[in-house]
């Protein structure tokens, strides 16, 4: 059986992206994770050019663009880039590697480490985003939570209908294509795939592929956002 590759332009709208390069080469979108390690260490540039309110906690090697508002109580312990015109809350904890798009908001009690988000990502209240991509304007609702190692700490492995597709990472969350929108206290467990403009109801523990256009109203639960 021929598997498909989840290329990066069937998942993530990069134009305008000041890192769609890290996507260059890729197959399988999640491929870029292991890359940011290595951006930061080599290519990175550092920078201030925000508003810091208060007295947030923010490491030596951040960038932080223009017209973005940094609250009080937020650590950023970096490496780390967030574009410009992004709304960092108080409580946000943005641990190492980490991208984050033109226009973002990263909320109260937040967590992210080692992903990479797109632009207009809504990230608001009580998430945690280990190891993951997400699209363009995609919308993770309050307590939802893309968990990203095993329990038993294998490397993770797709299923693509009857077939398997080691992704040879130990650590990854999710990929969550342009304007998907994740409800309330919703988890997606390691190596789920999320298509555009999909959505899962609140409250769903999620496994697996979801296609583009897509409700998800429980596991099993499956029809098109179109009809």
């Amino acid at each position: 059986m021929s598997i498909p590759a989840f290329a990066p332009a069937d998942y993530l709208d990069l134009r305008g992206s000041d890192h769609a390069f890290l996507f260059d080469g890729v197959t399988h979108a999640w491929e870029v994770l292991p890359r940011l390690k290595p951006y930061f260490e080599k290519d990175f540039v550092p920078g201030q050019h925000g508003k810091l309110i208060g007295q947030p906690v923010i490491g030596e090697l951040v960038y932080i663009g223009k017209g973005t508002v940094i609250e009080p109580g937020v650590y950023i312990k970096g490496p780390a880039w967030i574009g410009p015109d992004c709304e960092i809350r108080h409580g946000a904890y943005i641990r190492e590697n980490v991208v984050i798009g033109a226009g973002s908001t990263i909320g109260n009690s937040t967590e992210i480490k080692n992903s990479f988000l797109s632009s207009g990502c809504q990230v608001p209240h009580y998430n945690y985003v280990g190891d993951s991509v997400l699209g363009t304007g995609v919308h993770l609702a309050a307590g939802v939570i893309l968990s990203n190692l095993k329990l038993n700490g294998d490397l993770i492995v797709l299923r693509v209908g009857e077939a398997t597709l080691p992704t040879g990472l130990r650590k990854f969350g999710a990929l969550i294509g342009d304007k998907a929108e994740i409800g309330c206290n919703t988890v997606l467990n390691p190596g789920s795939i999320v298509g555009r403009n999909s959505l899962i109801y609140p409250g769903v523990v999620w496994r697996g592929i979801l296609p583009a256009n897509s409700i998800a109203k429980a596991a099993n639960q499956i029809r098109s956002r179109q009809s």
